[in-house]
Formats: structure tokens, sequence, C-alpha cells
């Protein structure tokens, strides 16, 4: 007895793969999206058995060990040493039947057992959260007392901006695990925390848990469990959060971007020392340049107001390594280094 998955023959569909699920009273076929429910529940379109094509094109024949109907589902067990169980599960969605094949562990995962609050954060009666126009399916923040607003950001997806000159404040990138890893491994990850890191706040939040790393097929788990070590310890002023599913991914955004309001809006010594009245690379794009700040209309560069304060090497240092810049404890300061700590202080 054998689980069938083949390619769906019509061009037109929207789900590539043909299901066929042998059961004791007969045999069932669905359309569907892949070719097992490994990181998230696949959703599936019941068809007449005919449908199967005459000369299928099979992508996966899995052996079972039993595959039988229990009230509303079909506990399927695969006769292999992983991803044994699943379901194709019988339900109601929007007010119609639907189907869709879970595993336990896409199971869990999207259903963590609590239930997110709508209590204001940070005390914050109006936030509004930019979230970045390249975004294709954002956060949308429903339940709680935020506007969004698109527009293009030059690192992260949702930030909040300073009300009185536009200067990006805080920024949280969002992966999923997939995003995560695959980033992680092009090198991709470790440019766009560097970015984040110039940021007064940053942070990066997945869409799953930690533990789901150790669970990997097409990547060695403890070497993507090394190089996200490494790359806190080179930025550890960008924490990097794992939130297991995407709406308390989104919770936790809210929250975070809603103390990071706070903060600006209160602690001037701290505003200060993060620079946010400093460098014009911080601005998020088509914000205007504040007067009275020693800035022209130079194409976005800093203009030059005057001298560069005197600082030691070690001022410069503590600063850099404020902001998670690298730095070397002994030795010349990189000029990369010494042009971000004079464009922070120019004016």
């Amino acid at each position: 007895m054998d689980l069938l998955i083949a390619r769906n023959p019509d061009p037109d569909s929207s789900l590539p793969y043909l299901l066929r699920v042998p059961l004791d009273e007969g045999v069932l076929v669905f359309r569907t999206k892949g070719t097992w429910p490994r990181t998230g529940a696949l959703y599936c379109h019941p068809v007449p058995e005919d449908e199967w094509p005459t000369g299928p094109e099979i992508v996966e024949r899995v052996a079972l060990r039993s595959c039988r109907r229990r009230g509303a589902a079909i506990d399927v067990i695969a006769d292999r040493g992983r991803e044994q169980r699943s379901q194709i599960v019988f339900t109601r969605a929007r007010g119609r039947e639907t189907v869709f094949w879970q595993s336990p562990r896409t199971r869990k995962q999207a259903r963590p057992n609590v239930r997110t609050p709508t209590a204001r954060a940070a005390g914050v009666t109006e936030l509004e959260i930019v979230v970045d126009a390249h975004e294709r399916y954002p956060y949308t923040f429903s339940g709680q007392q935020v506007t969004t607003r698109r527009q293009g950001l030059r690192c992260g997806d949702y930030a909040i901006t300073d009300p009185q000159d536009g200067r990006v404040v805080a920024a949280v990138e969002r992966k999923s695990l997939a995003d995560l890893v695959n980033s992680l491994q092009a090198g991709r990850l470790r440019y766009a925390v560097a970015e984040l890191a110039a940021l007064p706040r940053a942070a990066v939040v997945v869409e799953d848990r930690f533990s789901q790393l150790f669970a990997l097929e097409h990547a060695r788990p403890a070497a993507v469990a090394d190089d996200l070590a490494a790359l806190q310890i080179a930025y550890p002023a960008v924490p990097l959060v794992f939130c297991e599913t995407r709406k308390l991914a989104q919770e936790w955004t809210y929250r975070y971007l809603a103390a990071a309001h706070q903060w600006a809006g209160t602690d001037s010594a701290a505003r200060d020392r993060a620079g946010l009245s400093a460098p014009d690379d911080m601005r998020a794009p088509g914000a205007a340049v504040p007067t009275g700040s020693g800035a022209a209309d130079t194409g976005g560069e800093p203009a030059a107001t005057g001298e560069t304060p005197e600082a030691s090497s070690a001022q410069i240092r503590e600063w850099a390594r404020a902001r998670g810049l690298e730095v070397s404890d002994r030795g010349r300061l990189r000029a990369d280094v010494l042009r971000a700590w004079r464009r922070a202080h120019s004016g």
C-alpha cells in the first residue's frame, strides 16, 4: 500500500501536485501544493478519482504502514524512519468544507495554545509603523492601536521614525526559518545585520522555534547554529529572536517598536548618545531634512558644518562598539569607523 504524489498535468492549476490516498473503502484524490507537510499544513482540494492521470509522472512514492479514517481525519503512517506520521483533516473554514494535510510538527507550530494580549504596548495610545515597500505580505497589526505607512526602508522591514526629523529610530527585520537559513548561507544576512547595527535600535525576528534549526534536512543544523551564534557575537546590539509563529512574531515586533518609541520620546540623553540627530543615512527615504540641524540639500550627504570635535581613540572605540561595529582593541582605527564617527558628530 503506497501513497502516491504525481505532477498535476493541468497547467492552469495553482496546485502543482496530485495526491492519491489509498483507503479500505476506496481511493481519494486531491490536488495539493507540496509533497509532504514539512514546514506548514498543505491545503488539499478534493477531485474525482478519474482525474488521476492514466500515465502519471510520479514525484514521490511513500510506502505506508497504515492509512485509516478516524472520524473527520485520515491517519497516515509512513513506513520509514523519519516523517512517518501525518493527518488529512476535513474541517470548515469561512463557512465551507476544507481539507488540510498536516504533520504533528506543523499542527503544534500552528497552535501554540496562547492568546495574544490586546493591551497597549508601553502605554502608547497610537503608534505609526513604517512598513518597507518591498514587503509582499506585511504584518497588519490588527487589534492594536497601530497605523501603518508603506515606504522604502534602507534596512529592516518594519520601523518607527523620529517625528521631528524623520530618521529611523528602530527597525525589525522579519525572517521565516527558510529565509533565515538561505540568507545566512548566502552571506546576505551578515550584511543586513551590519546595516541594522548602524541604527539606534534594531532586531531580527524569526517566525519559528529555535528547535526547528535542528530539524533542517537541506543544511547542517550544527553549522547553521554556529553561524547564528557567531553573528550574535559580532553584532551584539542586534538581537535575534525566535517567536514560534508569524502571529507571535508580529506581536513581538509591535511591542519592541512601541518600547523603542517610548525610549526615543523620553530619554533625550540616550537619543544624543545614539546620534539620532546626526547621520543623514539613517533617515527613512523621502524624509525631509530638518531645518536648523546643519544639514543642507547635498543629495543626502551631510554638509560640512565645521571641524569634527576632538576625541580619543578609546572614546571612538567605545562609541563604535555601542553600535555593534567591529573595532580592534589596539592599533589604528579603520577608515570606515572613523568616517561613521565623523558623520555622526559633524555639526
